[in-house]
């Protein structure tokens, strides 16, 4: 942290590392086209990503002159490896960006090519994992920052909460900066990460409850109406989508689209198609009980819809006060 004359604020090595003002990244989200929502985090001295893995080049070459045209301060492009297009990898590096974030590798893909195409072309990249073994693996490869992601976030998760394995990718890496991710929201997140040892944390759900979140306006307040207590880890949404993940299940609402498959699963593969059809259908009509939606238990701490920038200074000023005011009283001399 710094002091300075005015307040407190919050400065760690992700902070000088990637060249941005606070210690809050948005998670690069590939099911939403969102250059606004990642120019916004951007802007307000977050680091913003782009999720790039469902877009064509041309997309790619768009989204990152949008973002360019709202903001000239720190970005990142966003691809899971598993899945990644090499003419779409290339066109993203053509472009430049500060950063290129990885995730979702398949245990026999090489890390390091990868990541060293990144660094030839001047991007610092980042990494996400959801466990040490993963961590390990990019950092060897070369990654200039790991992102521990707990099983409490949203979309793709793995199997550990980010209150354990936080720490424990933390210590397996160092000295390399850590993110934290999944189940955060607030700005008792980040100064609960910064205590876990990370570097600053990363954000997914509570950016999609922005004004800039390109979702359906049902499916933001499908957010902000959780309790966080209806979510389900499940593979119904990549069975309906045909996919595969290296790893992974996905987090989503337990809406009557996942209920009518829970244990069905057999009969979904079998009806994929049709099944895939009306899930397409239900999001373009913002219908959130039949269009899986993926969101995080933090979803319980979304009680209103923000610009993305107020909520990147909202979480930051929380995390500052926690640290500068209530810390500090709770530590006090002890006689010897």
């Amino acid at each position: 942290m710094i002091l300075t004359a005015e307040r407190i604020v919050i400065r760690t090595p992700f902070c000088d590392l990637f060249g941005v003002e606070h210690p809050v990244a948005l998670g690069g989200m590939g099911s939403i086209f969102a250059p606004r929502m990642v120019a916004a985090v951007s802007e307000a001295g977050g680091l913003g990503a782009l999720g790039c893995h469902n877009l064509t080049e041309e997309q790619i070459r768009s989204a990152t002159k949008a973002v360019r045209e709202i903001t000239r301060k720190p970005f990142g492009l966003n691809f899971l490896l598993f899945r990644i297009n090499d003419e779409c990898f290339e066109t993203a590096l053509a472009e430049k960006p500060p950063v290129i974030a990885f995730a979702w590798p398949r245990g026999d893909q090489a890390l390091k090519p990868y990541i060293d195409r990144a660094h030839a072309a001047g991007a610092k990249v980042t990494f996400m994992v959801s466990g040490v073994d993963g961590a390990l693996r990019a950092a060897e490869a070369g990654a200039d920052l790991i992102v521990a992601q707990g099983s409490e976030g949203g979309g793709h998760v793995g199997w550990m909460g980010s209150i354990a394995l936080t720490p424990m990718v933390v210590d397996a890496v160092a000295p390399l900066p850590v993110l934290t991710a999944g189940g955060l929201a607030d700005g008792r997140g980040l100064a609960a990460a910064l205590a876990l040892g990370a570097s600053g944390a990363l954000f997914g759900t509570r950016f999609l409850a922005s004004e800039e979140s390109p979702i359906h306006e049902n499916f933001k307040r499908a957010i902000v109406e959780s309790n966080g207590h209806d979510t389900v880890l499940t593979e119904i949404p990549d069975i309906a989508a045909n996919m595969v993940w290296p790893g992974a299940m996905s987090r989503a609402r337990r809406n009557r689209f996942i209920e009518r498959w829970s244990g069905r699963e057999w009969a979904l593969r079998q009806n994929q198609a049709s099944a895939l059809a009306a899930v397409q259908a239900a999001r373009k009509a913002g219908d959130a009980e039949e269009a899986p939606l993926s969101f995080g238990q933090d979803a319980g701490l979304i009680h209103d819809i923000l610009p993305a920038g107020k909520i990147v200074q909202r979480i930051v000023a929380e995390a500052e006060r926690i640290l500068a005011e209530r810390l500090p009283k709770l530590v006090g001399s002890r006689k010897t």
